[in-house]
C-alpha cells in the first residue's frame, strides 16, 4: 500500500489497492459520493489498518439502519374517522333536514302550480283562441320562473353543504399534521375506501381512534 506525506496527514490510495478491493466495493456501494474524490482519502499519520476501515463502514451502516428504524409511521382510516367524527355527523344531519324541508317546499309549490295550470285549462275552453294563447304564455313563463328559482335555491343549499364539508376535511388534515408533529411521526398515511394508500397496517400503527377522539373532544369545547 502506498502512503504519501502531506503535513500531519497521509493520503492513502486504499481504493486502488488489490488487497482492499473488498473495502472499496463496500464503501462505494454505501457512500457513492466518495467516488468524486478520485480514490484519495486523508487520514491521520500512522499505519493504515484495513480492519479499522471495515469497522468504520460497519458502524456507519448500523447507524443508518437504526435511523431508519426510528422513523415513526402511522396511518388513519379516513372513512372510519369521518364516519365517527361527531361534527361531520351533525353537519350531515343539518343539511339532511334542510334538504328535506326544501323538498317539501318544492312539492308544495309544484302542486300549487299544477292546480293553477289545470284551472287555466278549464277557463281556456271559454276564451277566444287569441286570449287563451296570451294566458297560456303567461302561465308558461310563470312555470319557468318558478322552476329556475327552485333550482337556484337547491344548488345554493348543496353549495353551502359542500363548503362546510370541505372545511371539515381541512380541519381533519390540520389535526392529523399537528398530531404527527407533536408525537414525532415521520409519516401518517391515509387509508380506507378505494382511494386509500394503505393496503395493510398493523393495529399498533392505526391512529384512527386517537385522532377521532381529539377531534371529537375539541368539537365538544
Amino acid at each position: 500500500m502506498q502512503n504519501r506525506p502531506c503535513g500531519k496527514y497521509y493520503y492513502i490510495y486504499f481504493f486502488c489497492s488489490s488487497t482492499n478491493s473488498g473495502i472499496k466495493g463496500i464503501v462505494l456501494k454505501t457512500f457513492p459520493i466518495f467516488a468524486q474524490f478520485k480514490n484519495i482519502i486523508p487520514i491521520k499519520q500512522g499505519n493504515f489498518k484495513p480492519y479499522k476501515m471495515k469497522r468504520l463502514v460497519l458502524a456507519v451502516v448500523v447507524l443508518m439502519m437504526v435511523s431508519c428504524q426510528q422513523e415513526k409511521i402511522g396511518y388513519v382510516d379516513n372513512v372510519k374517522l369521518m364516519d365517527d367524527y361527531q361534527e361531520k355527523i351533525d353537519v350531515e344531519a343539518k343539511y339532511k333536514t334542510k334538504l328535506e324541508a326544501f323538498g317539501k317546499k318544492k312539492d308544495s309549490i309544484s302542486q300549487a302550480f299544477q292546480i293553477e295550470a289545470q284551472s287555466f285549462q278549464v277557463k281556456a275552453q271559454k276564451m277566444s283562441q287569441k286570449k287563451a294563447q296570451e294566458e297560456y304564455a303567461i302561465i308558461q313563463q310563470k312555470g319557468q320562473f318558478i322552476g329556475q328559482q327552485l333550482q337556484q335555491e337547491e344548488q345554493q343549499l348543496q353549495l353551502e353543504g359542500q363548503t362546510e364539508m370541505d372545511s371539515l376535511v381541512s380541519k381533519v388534515k390540520k389535526e392529523i399534521k399537528t398530531f404527527g408533529k407533536t408525537n414525532g411521526y415521520s409519516y401518517i398515511l391515509g387509508g380506507g375506501g378505494d382511494g386509500g394508500s394503505v393496503l395493510y397496517g398493523t393495529d399498533s400503527n392505526d391512529l384512527t381512534a386517537q385522532i377521532t377522539k381529539i377531534l371529537n373532544d375539541n368539537y365538544k369545547k
